[in-house]
């Protein structure tokens, strides 16, 4: 790891990446992760206003750059000994007020808990301080055929640090 890194709270030695050529992944704060973006020209409608659905792009990119963050990447979980991945089963968005072209933004992540196949995921993308939209879903562990198969013992024990506390 080196000295420019930015690690997690919970001090489990993960890192972003870091220096100018590094795509950035975000950041954790204690269980949240932290995941920045710009709103660019093909993000919006007519009007200038993020069109609805890119809300749920700008969530999937914060729900793998924590994965990734965490050690987890999906080729490899789908091209793995597992053989798996995860699909949305549900999503629920509530739009409180739209981002505009050029805005900068923040997706925070928290992934709640795992039963069975099934992971919980709540999301809110932010202005600086203001709250624009909140997403609560529910992925489905599954294997190439399409069946929900719980995820790996190994995959659960690297998860948990940062799952809600019950």
């Amino acid at each position: 790891m080196t000295d420019d890194a930015v690690t997690d709270d919970l001090g489990t030695g993960h890192a972003a990446p870091s220096g100018p050529q590094a795509p950035t992944m975000g950041w954790f704060e204690g269980r949240v992760h932290h995941y920045p973006l710009r709103v660019f020209y093909e993000d919006t409608d007519f009007s200038g206003i993020v069109y609805y659905a890119n809300y749920l792009r700008f969530f999937e990119r914060a729900r793998s750059s924590y994965f990734r963050l965490i050690g987890f990447e999906h080729s490899k979980l789908w091209d793995g000994e597992d053989q798996m991945a995860f699909a949305i089963r549900k999503v629920e968005l509530d739009y409180k007020r739209p981002a505009r072209i050029d805005d900068g933004l923040v997706v925070q992540t928290t992934y709640d808990r795992f039963k069975g196949a099934r992971l919980w995921v709540s999301q809110a993308c932010y202005r600086g301080d203001e709250l624009l939209v909140t997403a609560h879903s529910e992925a489905a562990s599954i294997t190439r055929q399409g069946r929900p198969k719980r995820p790996p013992k190994w995959m659960i024990e690297k998860i948990a640090p940062y799952l809600e506390e019950t």
